[in-house]
This record gives C-alpha cells, structure tokens and sequence, in this order.
C-alpha cells in the first residue's frame, strides 16, 4: 500500500512540473522584414527625356531576411499620384516605356519580397519628355515646403513655402492665392521671385492656398491646393 502510495505522489509531481507530452504553445511565427527602399537613377529629378521611349533605372536592393525582391514603380501626372498612367512590377533593375511627348510626369518605386513585405516608396522624381519642336516646357508643379498638409498652426502667422523647377532653366515667378475653406481665390502675392509668403491666421479657422509658378516665356503651371487649420 505504501508504495503505490509513493507511485502515486511521484506521478502527480512529475506531471505538475510539465511532464505531459503535449508540447506546449507552438512557437511564434517568425518576424518578415521588408526589403530597402531602393533609389532612383534615371530619369532623375527635374530631367529632360530627349527620347520618349523612357528607360527608367534604379539600384537593386536587399531583404534583411534574404528572401527575393521584386520592385514596383508608377509613373503619374501629379505629385500625389492620384492620376497613374502607369504601373509596372519587375524583378529587374531597368524598365522601358513609350510615354507621350512633350509632358511633365512623375514616378517613385518601391521594393517588395517574396513574402509580401514592401519598403516605403521612394521620394519621386519630376521629369519631361521633349516634345515635337517645342522651344519651352511649362514649370513644373510646385512642390508644398510648409506648412505641412493637413497639419495644425498654432501661431498667429504662418510662413507659406514652396519649391519650383523649370527643365529649361527660366527665371520663375509665382502668384499665391490663400483663403479660408476648401477653395483659394484671393491672390495674395503676384510675380513674386521668393519662394514663400508670410500671411495672417485667425484661431479655429481652416485655410487652403495655392501657387501659380510662370516662367519668362510665358509658360505657367497652377499648382494643387494644398490646406491646414489653426487651433
């Protein structure tokens, strides 16, 4: 009787201390990496395209867990690709395409691995095409410096900023328009040469403005409306 009492006492303690065999909890999954973001080589920005039959380049990248990358580049009309012409997914590091001529576009990449994990995308490049016996390209688009899209001053006075390019060099201009809502309309600057405007804010108040680049040819490009709000 003792002794089965004591086979009983050690069977109780050996499976107390996790002598049951059902393996316990499976281990975690294994963490994916995303591969690098990969940079841009031609076109690169504020290029002129001679031909239209574009190759775009970039350097290869990658992946921290060695796992194959594939990439993906757009090419758009807008700064904000919301207007894509195209989209393109390559293993390689080169890709050619036939684009129209004589027109400012856009494009950024990305890199993605085998698994599904994407890098960030690349800041995009601007570039032309030359067009049929053009002697001038329009501006390009006004690229938002500050105050950043969307964000909230709360100062009583904001400084508007700004870049601008021109592919042929041209001296560059701007009219700015600020308001409050959702759509400027007052022109508050005209063929100012600096690349920002100081104006004055209300509190609690939403704004939005834009800026018109032109160069001394004549050319002119209206750049999106861009908005923030006072707290």
């Amino acid at each position: 009787m003792k002794k089965l009492l004591y086979i009983g006492v050690l069977a109780f303690i050996f499976n107390a201390c996790g002598g049951s065999d059902d393996g316990g909890d499976p281990p975690p999954p294994p963490v994916n990496n995303p591969p690098g973001t990969p940079t841009m080589v031609y076109p690169g920005n504020n290029e002129l395209c001679i031909d239209n039959s574009v190759t775009f380049t970039w350097n290869a990248v990658t992946d921290p867990d060695g796992d194959a990358v594939s990439y993906k580049f757009e090419v758009a009309l807008d700064q904000g690709f919301s207007n894509i012409q195209h989209t393109i997914s390559s293993a390689s590091t080169s890709h050619t395409l036939s684009l129209e001529k004589g027109v400012a576009y856009y494009w950024r990449i990305l890199a993605r691995d085998s698994k599904g994990a994407e890098s960030a995308y690349s800041t995009p490049n601007q570039f032309y095409t030359e067009g049929e016996g053009d002697s001038n390209h329009l501006p390009f688009a006004p690229v938002l410096v500050s105050p950043g899209l969307n964000s909230t001053v709360s100062e009583a006075t904001a400084t508007l900023s700004w870049t601008a390019a021109d592919v042929d060099g041209d001296p560059l201009a701007y009219d700015v328009y600020f308001d409050t809502g959702d759509t400027p309309t007052t022109k508050v600057a005209s063929d100012i040469s600096e690349t920002s405007f100081q104006v004055t804010l209300a509190g609690s108040t939403s704004y939005s403005w834009k800026v018109v680049v032109k160069d001394d040819q004549g050319g002119q490009t209206i750049g999106q409306v861009w908005n923030f709000k006072t707290d």
